[in-house]
């Protein structure tokens, strides 16, 4: 047990999963290296929040040592130290949601998804920052201020998983959780050069007050690695009958080896839906000099779209997106002191869901039925979709939004994350990998978009991707070098 703590914050999180199971590191060292390392790094990013007391962490640490001890593993996360993204409760935690009104909230339970991370042998050292009940791509709230981006602590860390996705690209934490309703979790993990997994609805069982219609945001992961990406998985996926959707294939699936031959794989380049999506000058062309990599491990990639009217699927989006918020947020709407405390930009999304009549609902559902039919056809001729992530690169950490791209002025708060919405309506998974960065520095991500239920076929695409391209291990943030 005499690996160093530089040595234990560099393992990926499969070996360090495997350097505790095998007993070559402690626990207690596991914990005292991120802990350090937090110090002396998260005060210039603003990644981590509500961190707990070191003492008590380290108290924790050495049960989970006493336990490997006793031959006893709790599972694949034993020992490790995560920050919890503040958009799910963890029992004896603050749980603020970024929000004013939640700010002294301590959750009196676990959600779902932690519950499963908690069985896993996972010791939640804190949460990890997000906006305001988790709305916008840009990560800053009134409760601690804005997260900064690994690259660029003057640029944005995207969001709304932005807190993960810089914690776990300055390996603050070996792998992070996070959510993605319109590029939550592929958008930061662009921004800051490290992979990012949508899964499919119903991967991850999480709790709704409506159990039954399916929504449009699902938990995922953040990583170093498509590989360390199929270790959290492996733990947060499952069936749960509490949610009566989720998929039942056994989750250690994800945990196995991704590799995989793909010569002759068929890729469909979707780029900028034929013109419909405008891009900063720049990321488009940097992007599609991503695809040499799929090229490269024996992929046929052509420039492809299906035919569907995008901007009828955007206005579909919106109206769901209004809805389902106004669903949410709308207690807090109805109280005058708490609507004071709330982001313009959530008042005007529940002020838009309370407009909207039942048929204009039914009529955005059916939308998104008939573009995932779409879409299912179109996959009849591809194994696989790759797109961008982003339509900007980070922008400067004070600015609240992209107001103009590419010289589009943008109509609504999320519209510069338009490129997302179309696989956030499809349902299927999309891992963000690392597509290189401009001449500034500033990085860039593409998705990997697979069947229905086809988590494993993206890791595993993002595995091979990964080998070719090596973008984590060549270009690390400047304070990791």
């Amino acid at each position: 047990m005499s690996t160093d703590a530089t040595d234990i914050v560099a393992l990926s999180a499969v070996a360090l999963s495997a350097a505790i199971r095998s007993r070559t590191v402690s626990c207690v060292a596991v914990m005292d290296a991120y802990l350090d390392r937090i110090a002396a790094i998260n005060p210039a990013v603003n990644a981590i929040v509500s961190l707990q007391d070191r003492v008590g962490l380290l108290r924790a640490a050495r049960e989970r040592d006493a336990e490997v001890a006793r031959g006893t593993i709790l599972g694949p996360l034993h020992g490790f130290p995560l920050a919890v993204k503040d958009g799910d409760a963890v029992a004896g935690l603050p749980f603020t949601q970024g929000s004013p009104i939640f700010r002294n909230r301590i959750a009196e339970s676990d959600s779902l998804m932690v519950a499963r991370l908690r069985a896993s042998g996972a010791l939640f050292i804190g949460k990890t920052n997000t906006p305001e009940f988790g709305l916008g791509s840009q990560t800053f709230n009134p409760v601690f201020g804005a997260t900064r981006n690994a690259y660029d602590r003057t640029k944005t860390a995207g969001g709304s998983s932005g807190g993960a996705a810089v914690a776990v690209s300055l390996r603050l934490q070996p792998v992070a959780d996070g959510s993605d309703h319109a590029g939550s979790l592929r958008n930061p993990a662009a921004f800051n050069n490290v992979f990012g997994l949508r899964p499919s609805f119903g991967r991850i069982p999480t709790e709704a007050r409506d159990a039954f219609t399916p929504g449009l945001a699902v938990s995922g992961a953040i990583g170093r690695s498509p590989a360390d990406i199929g270790l959290m998985l492996s733990v947060q996926a499952g069936y749960d009958a509490a949610s009566p959707y989720s998929n039942r294939q056994d989750p250690a699936v994800f945990a196995g080896d991704l590799t995989r031959d793909f010569s002759g794989t068929r890729i469909a380049w979707l780029g900028d839906f034929d013109g419909h999506v405008p891009f900063e000058p720049g990321l488009l062309d940097l992007d599609r000099s991503a695809l040499s990599a799929f090229e490269t491990i024996g992929c046929r990639v052509e420039a492809a779209c299906p035919a569907f009217d995008m901007e009828a699927l955007w206005h579909h989006w919106l109206t769901l997106r209004a809805w389902m918020t106004a669903s949410n947020l709308r207690p807090l709407y109805d109280d005058p002191a708490h609507r004071a405390l709330m982001k313009p930009e959530a008042i005007w999304e529940v002020e838009r869901g309370l407009a909207l009549s039942a048929d204009q609902v039914t009529t955005a559902q059916e939308g998104r039925t008939v573009w995932y039919a779409t879409l299912r056809r179109f996959m009849t001729r591809y194994d696989f979709l790759v797109l961008p992530s982003t339509q900007v690169f980070p922008f400067d950490v004070t600015q609240r939004w992209p107001k103009f791209v590419g010289g589009r002025a943008m109509s609504t708060y999320h519209r510069w994350m338009e490129v997302v919405v179309p696989i956030t309506m499809s349902g299927l998974p999309a891992l963000n990998v690392p597509a290189g960065f401009d001449a500034d520095g500033r990085p860039a991500g593409i998705q990997i978009v697979g069947p229905n239920h086809g988590e494993f076929a993206c890791l595993q695409l993002g595995a091979a991707y990964d080998a070719a391209t090596g973008w984590v291990t060549r270009r690390p943030p400047p304070l990791n070098r």
